[in-house]
């Protein structure tokens, strides 16, 4: 008999590592899926202060001229423009982006922005 351990000890060490590893990766995992929410957010505030801005821009034009140039910058910037109105000379968007990935199955992010001369 060699050896300053018990026989049955033998590979536990194996067992934990693998189960440490499969931890580590799932909160990676979990991470980089928080990001991508995140990233959605950032998103669609970002576009809905510009869809906001560039309506309040056109807002002398009507809620159709001043809505319709919302909805080209919610477009390019590749989110949904889910309501739009002009309330006097203010011009007042609601944007939604759905994150990438299997998180996105959850539901979008929303965003609200207010543009006008004031």
């Amino acid at each position: 008999m060699s050896g300053c351990g018990d026989s049955s000890d033998r590979g536990s060490a194996s067992v934990w590592s693998v189960g440490a590893l499969a931890a580590l990766l799932t909160v990676a995992v979990a991470v980089v899926h928080l990001g991508g929410v995140a990233v959605a957010r950032h998103q669609a505030e970002s576009a809905a202060d510009l869809a906001a801005l560039a309506g309040a821009g056109r807002v002398v034009g009507g809620e159709q001229a001043a809505c319709g140039r919302a909805g080209e910058i919610t477009g390019r910037m590749r989110v949904r423009l889910d309501s739009c109105r002009v309330q006097g000379w203010d011009v007042l968007v609601e944007v939604s982006a759905r994150p990438a990935g299997p998180v996105g199955r959850f539901g979008a992010t929303t965003a609200r922005a207010r543009a006008g001369p004031r």
